[in-house]
């Protein structure tokens, strides 16, 4: 199910959608490239990793100087904002978005997500390049693969058990659900290594992430009696995960299901899958450039700077074209992805079970 596009082709059109969406990307690109907008701008991200830098050290002062405080739990839920912001450059990072070479990028992605966001870079790449190939296609787009949260009305109709109450109900209870996000994030981080062939890389990955998540833990349980260090790791992670995952959700969630055998043009499967965040620059820094997920898709090594006028220039090219451009504001995206969600749960539901009658069971 695909909601309708907020915003759609304006012009007339002088094709068919299919026939205009067909090589029409490297008209698409070749405007791109022209204005610059695939230049690096490394002073952006200078000034963007210092700022967050300089907030990890005032939050570390803060933490020093609250003692066994409450207030502590404040300083929790800001530090789970602040490294979603670092791994939001991390992502960038692993697009080739922030410096000028390959290495570097990859240097810089393994630092933050591995040594300050304690999650692996290697199974990021692998899993988030898989996305970028085929988005929303199913059996190849990992981000879709049946979980606790299912995007597909067959795999709701196959789960069993205490994952199928879940499923029912999965759109309503999507956000609460991503308070474990972040606490499964590391989980996986460090299953994925230790499931992965033994190699230089992999162990520096899991050495890493295995010393930043320790040495954390045990800085908290340390500086802070054991009920306070409990809640302050609780609350960060928390935010940590609902952060992120409402990040990336309105990505996505909602938007065409590409079936597995099914063929599309480049610039179709990236924008018929991608759904665009109004609000300007606010939401730009608060969801780290993934606002603008249809250029991003379509340009994955562009800098977050230049997304905006990449942005005016795709959407024209899309009326003159005829390809839907989906866009919506955060608060409408999240109740798509809400009721997106619960119709699909319906797919684990009996199909002879009356709501009402449950509500007296």
């Amino acid at each position: 199910m695909a909601p309708a596009p907020v915003s759609t082709a304006s012009a007339p059109r002088t094709t068919s959608p299919r026939e205009a969406a067909a090589g029409t990307y490297h008209e698409l690109s070749a405007e791109v490239k022209a204005e610059g907008l695939l230049g690096r701008t490394v002073g952006f991200y200078v000034a963007l990793l210092s700022g967050l830098t300089a907030a990890l050290v005032a939050l570390a002062v803060a933490f020093v100087l609250l003692g066994h405080s409450w207030w502590q739990l404040l300083v929790a839920g800001l530090l789970g904002l602040l490294l979603t912001q670092f791994a939001f450059v991390a992502h960038e990072a692993s697009h080739r978005q922030v410096l000028r070479s390959g290495p570097a990028n990859d240097r810089l992605g393994r630092v933050l997500a591995n040594g300050v966001v304690g999650i692996s870079h290697q199974w990021w790449m692998s899993k988030h390049t898989r996305h970028h190939a085929n988005p929303n296609r199913v059996g190849k787009d990992p981000d879709i693969a049946p979980d606790t949260i299912v995007f597909l009305e067959e795999h709701a109709r196959e789960t069993r058990g205490f994952v199928r109450h879940i499923v029912k109900r999965q759109g309503w209870l999507f956000f609460p659900l991503l308070t474990l996000e972040g606490l499964n994030l590391h989980v996986v981080a460090i299953k994925s290594l230790a499931a992965a062939p033994p190699s230089r890389t992999r162990t520096l990955e899991l050495v890493v992430i295995g010393l930043r998540l320790s040495l954390y833990a045990a800085l908290i349980l340390w500086a802070l009696p054991l009920g306070m260090a409990a809640a302050f790791l609780a609350v960060q992670l928390a935010v940590f995960g609902v952060y992120m995952g409402a990040s990336f959700a309105p990505n996505h969630k909602g938007m065409l299901m590409v079936p597995e055998n099914s063929r599309l043009d480049f610039l179709s499967k990236q924008v018929l899958t991608s759904r665009n965040i109004g609000g300007g620059r606010f939401v730009t820094m608060l969801m780290g450039g993934l606002d603008a997920q249809i250029e991003h898709h379509l340009f994955p090594s562009m800098p977050r700077p230049h997304l905006a006028r990449a942005r005016q220039i795709v959407r024209a090219h899309c009326e003159r074209t005829g390809v839907p451009y989906t866009e919506t504001s955060l608060v409408q995206s999240y109740a798509i992805v809400v009721r997106y969600l619960n119709q699909v749960g319906l797919g684990a539901r009996d199909p002879f079970d009356c709501p009402v009658r449950a509500q007296y069971r």
